[in-house]
């Protein structure tokens, strides 16, 4: 998996999950700035409109990740970017137990039919359900550099020195022609899908 933004180093990461084991509010506080906005990136527009109430979720990125933090006990780094996959994956589950909440909750008042609904249609929803479904299928038949790469230009934004250094890669170029081909095996795989 790709470390975010400023690529912390396994050691480092580490060493502040000890730190925040002991309790260390500081370490906390540098973890959490070093993976809330590659993970806001990632969660933005995971979560449907139709399941946003009063919170967001920024706020929803933010809370999970503090929480998750806070609750590491048996978490062991064992390769870089692995912590930041298990945050990855406690977003996207705490996103799907906001999409259940809301599905449970029941309707406060009815529709008034002279409003119009500017949402996307339903055949609208499902295409672009569709769309990120063959995505998800095509990214997971790609080497694991492949993913990353794609993963970091895609989901994450990074720029190509920043991919250059999650990867190993000798330069950005070096980045730019792995990504390159992996977003060019990406769509021959999502093609056939």
């Amino acid at each position: 998996m790709v470390p975010p933004l400023n690529g912390p180093s396994l050691e480092a990461t580490s060493v502040l999950l000890e730190r925040v084991r002991a309790g260390d509010d500081a370490a906390l506080d540098a973890l959490v700035r070093r993976y809330l906005d590659p993970l806001r990136r990632w969660a933005s527009g995971r979560l449907p409109g139709w399941a946003r109430d009063l919170r967001d979720t920024d706020d929803l990125v933010q809370d999970t990740l503090i929480a998750t933090l806070r609750h590491l006990e048996g978490f062991e780094v064992r390769k870089d970017g692995a912590l930041h996959a298990y945050l990855r994956e406690s977003i996207g589950n705490r996103i799907r137990d906001e999409i259940r909440r809301i599905g449970r909750r029941p309707a406060v008042e009815t529709a008034n039919e002279s409003i119009e609904d500017r949402a996307p249609s339903p055949l609208e929803a499902a295409i672009g359900t569709e769309a990120l479904a063959r995505y998800e299928r095509a990214l997971s038949t790609l080497s694991t550099v492949e993913r990353d790469a794609v993963i970091a230009r895609v989901e994450f934004g990074l720029c190509y020195a920043e991919i250059a250094t999650a990867l190993g890669k000798a330069s950005p170029d070096a980045a730019r022609m792995t990504v390159s081909r992996a977003l060019l095996q990406l769509a021959q795989e999502m093609g056939r899908a």
